[in-house]
């Protein structure tokens, strides 16, 4: 007959438990593994699937009662790495839609705004569209595996441990944050620019012809150069794009190592 003490149940138990809440927070958050049309089963299922992968190479885990006052407090402390880990990518994703919705305000199309039952907010068609384009690139240049690698790496730079961790992670997730309305801004800055060379048209040929009607001419010219003009940058997209993604991975590496 196997016999098993309340220490060694315990050692299992926080050896996937406190891993596994990090890997779940990350993946919660993160563009593609917490995408709303991903089924609950399936990320928890990931979650676990990594946490028995890389529990045999985590350092040694302090010797705490998973459900004592401390163990409670590490289980937070995890699930705020985590948070703050997902949270530097996800912000990319946010500039991303956050220029689709400078180019859509500024052709007009701000009124097209709909409910995406997905993401669980109004967003108009145009930054829709970016916010897929961003996730092809995101999948299709392996950054997802980086990703997860960086969080593998996180558990030797940021150890499971009942001490209090640093400011080094929270200053990292709010210098991604203020490069939010940067890239957003410089992403959306062709169509802007063309869209304002176009009212500005529209205006001297409004002062020139007042009999002619702005409202009934100005909507259809706009919303043509708006299009004309996200069809040709639209090839030129994915460098930018993959660069921001590239330099907040590089952050959070430089940050976990």
């Amino acid at each position: 007959m196997v016999n098993f003490n309340s220490a060694e149940l315990n050692a299992w138990m926080v050896a996937l438990l406190w891993p596994a809440t990090r890997l779940l927070a990350v993946i919660s958050v993160t563009p593609i593994f917490g995408h709303a049309s991903v089924p609950v089963r399936v990320k928890v299922g990931l979650g676990l699937l990594l946490a028995m992968a890389i529990a045999p190479g985590l350092p040694p885990l302090p010797e705490v009662a998973p459900f004592s006052g401390d163990g409670i407090m590490i289980l937070l402390q995890q699930m705020l790495i985590g948070l703050c880990i997902g949270l530097s990518m996800r912000l990319v994703f946010a500039a991303v839609e956050m220029a689709g919705e400078l180019m859509a305000l500024t052709m007009g199309l701000s009124f097209a705004a709909f409910f995406d039952p997905l993401s669980r907010s109004h967003a108009s068609p145009v930054s829709q569209m970016f916010s897929w384009l961003a996730l092809m690139v995101f999948v299709s240049s392996n950054l997802h595996l980086a990703l997860l690698a960086a969080v593998a790496d996180s558990f030797h730079a940021l150890p499971i441990s009942a001490l209090p961790m640093g400011t080094g992670l929270f200053r990292m997730v709010a210098a991604t944050g203020g490069k939010v309305f940067a890239i957003g801004l410089q992403l959306a800055l062709p169509v802007i620019a063309a869209l304002l060379v176009t009212n500005l048209a529209l205006g001297i040929l409004t002062k020139a012809a007042p009999q002619l009607n702005l409202f009934g001419i100005g909507f259809p010219i706009t919303l043509a150069a708006g299009f004309l003009m996200i069809g040709l940058v639209l090839p030129y997209l994915t460098q930018p794009l993959l660069r921001a993604m590239e330099d907040a991975l590089a952050g959070l590496a430089q940050m976990v190592r």
